[in-house]
C-alpha cells in the first residue's frame, strides 16, 4: 500500500539515495545536479569510464559506477555499490538510451535490437532488480523510467525509438499495478526535444526552429525542467501518482 505520510512543501528528499542510469551526462546528469541540491545520495551509473570523476564534481555523497546497463551482473553491482556506498536505494530513475534514425523500410535488424536493448530491455532488468531489492527489503521507493514524446505519437524515421519508449510506457503501467501492494511507485516522464549537449547539436538550425513552430509553448525543453518533474514525482507531494506517463512536451502531443 502507498501510504499517506503529509505534504512537504519544499517537496524535499533529503537522504534519499537514487541510482541514474546515463547519469553522467543529458538528462541523467541534470537530475544528478538537480537530486544533489535537493540532499540525495547519487549513485550515477553510465558507460562513462569516468563515471566516479564526474560524479566527484558534484561534491559529496556521490559516486559513479561505469559499465553497461545491458549487462546483468553489472545491474547488481550498481545496486551492491549504492547499498554499500549509502545504506539503501529508494529511487531508480532509468535515463541510458539511445535513438536511430532511419526509415522503417531500410532500418537494419542491427540497429533495431540495439535500441531495443538499450532502451526497453535494459530499463526494464534495471527496474526489475531495483524493484526486487526494495521488495526484498521492505523498502517504499520509487522508480521513473525516461519514455519520450515519440512514445505517445509517430515521429518520422523514429520507428525503433517509438516503439522502445512506447514499450517503457507499457511496462511502466504493469509494474506500478503490480508493486503498489509494495510501497513502491512506478512513473514514466516523456519530454519534447530537450537542450542536452546532443539536444543542441541535433535541432539547433533550420529544422529545429521548423519544429519547435509545432509546440504551444514554441520552444524546447532545458534538462533542468525535466529534472524538476522527476524531483516531484519521486517526492511525498507525488504520492497518490504512480502508474502515470508525464508528457513534458510544450503541448506537442495535444493536437
Amino acid at each position: 500500500m502507498i501510504k499517506y505520510e503529509g505534504v512537504d512543501l519544499d517537496f524535499s528528499l533529503a537522504g534519499k539515495t537514487a541510482v541514474i542510469t546515463g547519469g553522467a551526462a543529458g538528462i541523467g546528469f541534470a537530475t544528478a545536479k538537480f537530486f544533489h541540491e535537493k540532499g540525495v545520495n547519487l549513485v550515477l551509473a553510465d558507460l562513462n569510464p569516468d563515471a566516479d570523476k564526474i560524479a566527484k564534481t558534484l561534491g559529496e555523497n556521490c559516486i559513479g559506477v561505469s559499465g553497461n546497463v545491458c549487462d546483468a551482473e553489472y545491474r547488481l553491482k550498481v545496486i551492491e555499490e549504492g547499498v554499500k556506498a549509502f545504506g539503501q536505494i529508494d529511487i531508480l530513475v532509468n535515463c541510458a538510451g539511445i535513438v536511430a534514425l532511419e526509415s522503417a523500410e531500410i532500418l537494419s535488424e542491427e540497429y533495431w535490437n540495439r535500441t531495443i536493448n538499450i532502451n526497453l530491455s535494459a530499463s526494464f532488468f534495471m527496474a526489475q532488480a531495483v524493484g526486487k531489492y526494495m521488495i526484498d527489503n521492505k523498502i517504499a521507493g520509487t522508480i521513473i523510467n525516461m519514455a519520450s514524446q515519440a512514445g505517445v505519437i509517430a515521429l518520422d524515421k523514429h520507428v525503433a525509438y517509438c516503439a522502445s519508449k512506447g514499450g517503457i510506457i507499457a511496462m511502466t503501467k504493469v509494474m506500478a499495478m503490480e508493486w503498489g501492494k509494495y510501497g513502491i511507485r512506478v512513473n514514466a516522464v516523456s519530454p519534447t526535444v530537450v537542450l542536452t549537449e546532443l539536444g543542441h547539436k541535433a535541432w539547433d538550425g533550420p529544422v529545429g526552429d521548423a519544429f519547435k513552430k509545432e509546440l504551444p509553448a514554441e520552444r524546447f525543453a532545458e534538462p533542468e525542467e525535466i529534472a524538476a518533474c522527476i524531483a516531484f514525482l519521486c517526492s511525498k507531494g507525488a504520492a497518490m501518482i504512480t502508474g502515470h506517463n508525464l508528457l513534458i512536451d510544450g503541448g506537442f502531443t495535444i493536437k
